[in-house]
């Protein structure tokens, strides 16, 4: 695997691979150097086909990729699976097949239990993250994090040791990869509200920053709502300044640094997988 690429450092068992790239690795040229791995940024298709191929060659495994839309859907993924799948998130079961999300600031969380019998990715922008608010009172809201939760409990509890459901958010392992850093994310009024509005202590992510204008930490408001699931064992992306796409601009892409100066910026992708 590519040194610069980042790997989980966490308890899971050790046929369940993971793994986060940066631009380190590619062939794609600027603004999309090294290792652009998304098809529809306008990076030149033959750069991007060898860059897939290199990733694929260094998981050993087939990476499925997803139309992501920012949405709350799962897809259920297989060696079989073709590309495209409209979806932010992906599981399976099955040997062979690799959850993957790409990400240029939003932030990539991959999934496996401790038993390592299912794994999941999901790709947890604004939008998908806050979700829409549950109509049962109290339940609060259901984003990208909530339904690939879900999925992944539903495959959990199908395995020979029938865990509990209250079993399933102590048994799972998050990481969290690089995101757009709390210091860096600008937002409007209409993104807290979405999501203090189901969430009073999402309120605690926001920083005033200007009339109508706020720093809203996207890690943060995630570990809030894996906490919501019962989920405690996380690892990974620490909110410190290493971790920010924005502010890390030789390592990562980032969408909202680059966009509007550079014309483009490339994907970088995160994947976990059964071997």
């Amino acid at each position: 695997m590519n040194p610069d690429w980042l790997q989980p450092d966490w308890p899971a068992p050790p046929w369940v691979g993971a793994v986060c790239t940066t631009r380190a690795g590619g062939v794609s040229k600027a603004p999309f150097d090294k290792l652009n791995l998304g098809d529809h940024v306008g990076d030149a298709e033959g750069d991007v086909f060898a860059n897939r191929a290199n990733f694929t060659r260094q998981l050993k495994v087939k990476p499925v990729f997803l139309n992501q839309v920012h949405g709350v859907q799962v897809a259920t993924v297989s060696p079989t699976s073709l590309n495209g799948a409209a979806a932010d998130a992906s599981i399976t079961r099955q040997p062979g097949a690799a959850c993957t999300i790409m990400v240029a600031d939003c932030l990539p969380v991959l999934f496996t239990s401790r038993l390592g019998t299912v794994v999941a990715a999901a790709h947890a922008g604004w939008r998908g993250l806050a979700g829409s608010a549950n109509l049962q009172p109290g339940s609060g809201a259901v984003g990208v994090l909530e339904t690939c939760f879900h999925a992944f409990k539903t495959l959990a509890l199908t395995n020979h040791q029938q865990p509990s459901i209250e079993e399933i958010g102590r048994e799972t392992l998050v990481w969290l990869g690089p995101c757009i850093g709390a210091d860096a994310f600008e937002v409007g009024d209409e993104v807290r509200e979405a999501f203090v509005a189901s969430t009073p202590n999402a309120a605690d992510m926001f920083r005033p920053h200007g009339p109508g204008k706020w720093l809203a930490d996207l890690r943060g408001l995630a570990r809030q709502r894996l906490q919501r699931l019962g989920v405690t064992a996380i690892y990974g992306n620490d909110g410190s300044t290493a971790w920010c796409t924005v502010n890390n601009p030789s390592r990562f892409f980032s969408h909202r640094r680059d966009h509007g100066t550079l014309g483009g910026s490339g994907r970088m992708a995160a994947a976990i997988w059964l071997e």
